[in-house]
C-alpha cells in the first residue's frame, strides 16, 4: 500500500498527509519551497542550516508523502513543491495558527489583568 492508497478511507490518508508536514524543519522546507520555483540541496542547507543527512531524511519523507518532487540536472538536485495548493495549505495554517496566537495571548492578557492573589503563609 501507498501513502495515498485509494482503497484507504480518506481521513486515513488525510492523516498520512499530515504525518508528512509533522516535524518543524520538513514545514520549514515547505515554506523555502512556497517562496522559490524551485530550490537546490545546497540551497536548502544554507537555509535550514541542517547536516546535509538530515535535510536528505526530511526530503525523502516529503517525496514519499507526494509533497515534492525533485529533478537532477548535472550534479545539481532541484526539488519544488509537487502542487501549488501545498503552499495555500501552508498559509492556512499560518492563519489558523495566528488566530488561535492571538486568542490565547487575550486568555493570557485577562489573566494579567485579575487582582493579585495574596501567598498563603
Amino acid at each position: 500500500m501507498t501513502v495515498l492508497d485509494e482503497r484507504r478511507p480518506l481521513y486515513e490518508i488525510k492523516a498520512n498527509l499530515f504525518k508528512g508536514l509533522a516535524h518543524p524543519h520538513r514545514i520549514r522546507v515547505l515554506e523555502i519551497l512556497s517562496s522559490n520555483d524551485e530550490s537546490s540541496v545546497s540551497q536548502m542547507l544554507a537555509e535550514t542550516r541542517l547536516e546535509a543527512s538530515h535535510l536528505s531524511q526530511h526530503l525523502s519523507v516529503l517525496r514519499r508523502y507526494g509533497l515534492v518532487v525533485s529533478e537532477r540536472r548535472a550534479s545539481i538536485v532541484y526539488y519544488r513543491l509537487a502542487l501549488p495548493q501545498i503552499a495555500e495549505l501552508l498559509r492556512v495554517a499560518r492563519v489558523l495558527l495566528g488566530g488561535i496566537l492571538a486568542d490565547s495571548h487575550r486568555q493570557l492578557s485577562s489573566v494579567e489583568s485579575l487582582p493579585v492573589i495574596p501567598d498563603a503563609q
